[in-house]
This record gives C-alpha cells, sequence and structure tokens, in this order.
C-alpha cells in the first residue's frame, strides 16, 4: 500500500536519556489508516503527531471497540535499530481484532507499515542502556452512530514514545498480593485480547494493593477463583521444586511475547517448563514447605519482573529470600541481551530497521 508522509513542519528536541520516563514524551510523527466495511483499509498516512478528532457518538467511546499493542525498538551499540519479534505483536493484535469485531490487518501490509514508520522515527531511538523507543499500535471503531453491532468504520493509529530504563536502580524484587475478590477475566470473555477494558477493570484491586504497601496483583482464574492466572498486566512463572510452572493459555490469559520468548529460552536451556493449571492451594503449599524456589511475571516494559513476596489472606511469603533468582536473572540478561544487539540471536527474533 502506498503511505503517504506529511513531514512535520518544526521537529522537536530530543529529550535527555535521563529524563526519560513512560509514555510521557513521543515522536514527530504518527501513523494512520481507515477501514471500511466496503473499501476496506485506504488512506494509510503519516502525519504530525496530534490530537485525533472524534464524533461523540464514536463507537470507541461508548462501547470500547479498542485494541492495542505495545513493542519496542532498541538502539545496538554500532548504532542500527531493530525490532523484537514484531511479527507476534502483529498476529495477537489480529486475535484481539477478531474478539472484539474489529477488521484485521494482513500480516505483510501491517509490517510494511510499521518498518516504514519506525523507519522515519528512527532517530528517536535512545542509545542509553536500558533505553528504547516504546511503540503503540492502537485501533478503535470509530462509527458515528450509537447502535450496538459490529464496527463498520474504524481507524489504526501507531505512536511512539522514547522511553528509559526500567530498572533505573537495578532490578529489586517486588511484593505482590493474591488477590481473591476481583477477578481480572473470564474463560469466554476478553482475556486473551488486549483491549483497554480488561486493563480499565484491573485498576480497582491495583489500587487496593498499593494502598497496603504491594506493588501489585496476582489474579485467580473467574470461574472457581482458585487457579493463578496473571500478576499484574503481565504473564506470570514460578520455579517450583526445580521445574518452571506457568498457567496454561486457557483463552482468559493474555499469550505475551515475552511469555512465549521465556518459555523458548528455558527449554534452550535445558529446564523442563509446564504449562498447566497452578492452583493456589498448591502455590500455598509450596510457598509452605519451601520448594518455590522464585517467582517473576514477564512482559514487554519490565521483560521480567522478580517477585520477592506473596501476600495470600494476610500471610506473607518470602520468596527467594526476597532476592532475584538464578532463573529470573539468567532470563533478564538473555532476553534483553538479544533485544540490545549484545548476544547472539540464534531463535531469529530481531528485525533489522
Amino acid at each position: 500500500m502506498e503511505i503517504k508522509i506529511t513531514k512535520a513542519a518544526v521537529l522537536k528536541e530530543k529529550p535527555d536519556s535521563s529524563t526519560l520516563g513512560f509514555g510521557k514524551i513521543f515522536t514527530d510523527h504518527m501513523f494512520m489508516m481507515d477501514w471500511n466495511s466496503e473499501k476496506g483499509w485506504y488512506n494509510a498516512r503519516i502525519v504530525p503527531f496530534g490530537r485525533i478528532d472524534l464524533h461523540p457518538a464514536s463507537t470507541v467511546l461508548h462501547y470500547g471497540s479498542e485494541i492495542f499493542e505495545g513493542l519496542k525498538a532498541y538502539r545496538r551499540k554500532d548504532g542500527k535499530v531493530q525490532m523484537f519479534r514484531p511479527i507476534e505483536n502483529i498476529r495477537r493484535m489480529n486475535r484481539s481484532a477478531e474478539r472484539l469485531c474489529l477488521p484485521e490487518i494482513p500480516e505483510d501490509l501491517a509490517m510494511q507499515v510499521l518498518t516504514t514508520f519506525v523507519e522515519l522515527e528512527q532517530d528517536w531511538t535512545p542509545s542509553a542502556e536500558g533505553t528504547s523507543l516504546y511503540l503503540r499500535p492502537f485501533m478503535f471503531g470509530n462509527d458515528e452512530s450509537l447502535g450496538v453491532h459490529a464496527v463498520h468504520n474504524a481507524t489504526y493509529v501507531i505512536i511512539a514514545s522514547p522511553v528509559g530504563s526500567y530498572y533505573a536502580e537495578g532490578i529489586n524484587p517486588v511484593k505482590i498480593m493474591i488477590e481473591d475478590q476481583d477477578v481480572r477475566a473470564v474463560r469466554g470473555g476478553t482475556g486473551y485480547a488486549k483491549c483497554g477494558g480488561n486493563y480499565a477493570a484491573s485498576n480497582r484491586a491495583g489500587e487496593r494493593a498499593a494502598q497496603q504497601g504491594y506493588s501489585q496483583v496476582l489474579w485467580l482464574d473467574g470461574v472457581e477463583r482458585k487457579y493463578i492466572e496473571e500478576v499484574g498486566a503481565m504473564n506470570v512463572m514460578f520455579k517450583i521444586g526445580g521445574k518452571i510452572v506457568t498457567p496454561m493459555l486457557s483463552g482468559s490469559i493474555l499469550p505475551g511475547i515475552t511469555r512465549m520468548s521465556c518459555i523458548a529460552v528455558l527449554k534452550d536451556k535445558g529446564f523442563e517448563v509446564e504449562e498447566r493449571l497452578l492452583s493456589i492451594d498448591e502455590l500455598e503449599a509450596a510457598m509452605e514447605n519451601g520448594t518455590l524456589e522464585e517467582a517473576w511475571g514477564c512482559g514487554t516494559a519490565a521483560v521480567v519482573s522478580p517477585i520477592g513476596e506473596l501476600c495470600y489472606k494476610g500471610v506473607k511469603y518470602p520468596v527467594n529470600n526476597g532476592e532475584i533468582g538464578e532463573v529470573t536473572q539468567m532470563l533478564y540478561d538473555t532476553l534483553t541481551g538479544i533485544q540490545w544487539g549484545k548476544i547472539e540471536d540464534k531463535f531469529g527474533w530481531i528485525q533489522e530497521i
């Protein structure tokens, strides 16, 4: 597809890496493309970053017809920029689109517009240790009527933000509260889709946990309230009795790109990985008898986030003496090494710009 490029008349000054947070500074341009049920995808364009005009009756404002993705571009020491497994984000976004009755984007078209956009904005990719260019593709329905129905008009957008190191002061294990009241998602719902409603629904439990001094919550399933699902907005893994155990993808858990990458690295290193149901009773027993050796969350922003304490029904259980474990550290070092081009990518995950 032809992509029309309209460059900004005045380019912004690039920020100092020491001032970067997460998602607060944006690049000069954004990509936009429209869809209509009769015309398909059309009007692909890169335009100066700015506000989006929406009709007050737009579908997304009333019925939450919205999905998004998150991935990063990294600057290597030789100055080149590369992305980490972008095709998997494209495929997951299409699965999300199918679930919310939004239009899917052909993989070759999605890759074309993503790489074209990153090529234009690649100078925004910072080079300081741990920094990257965060890419946020998103799609929303914008029918200009209040009827509840499948979307007939949609818009696809990509914006980018240079972000700082997630662990500016080093990797510190976090404290997690096991949530036994609210649930994040249910089988048959939208748990496997990356849509805004899933995150909005998680805020109440997250706020309760924060008020008690915990970084996030560990979610239980929404049907039986007994099986481990995710930690905060990340997938979760445990080392129990020498084996790696992670909740199986049952339809209510987001199939994380970092999750699948962790599993591949673990198997390559010779670890036995079990993707299965893991009950809170089994986890509690492992915490009590000492067979829970490590626990960590995994996701795009943090890569891995070690868990140093779990709290269930008021009882606090330290994990690995509150320190980062060997497996967690290995995963962080391996994945970030591949992402920033420090070590060989023998899995074929990197796409150079």
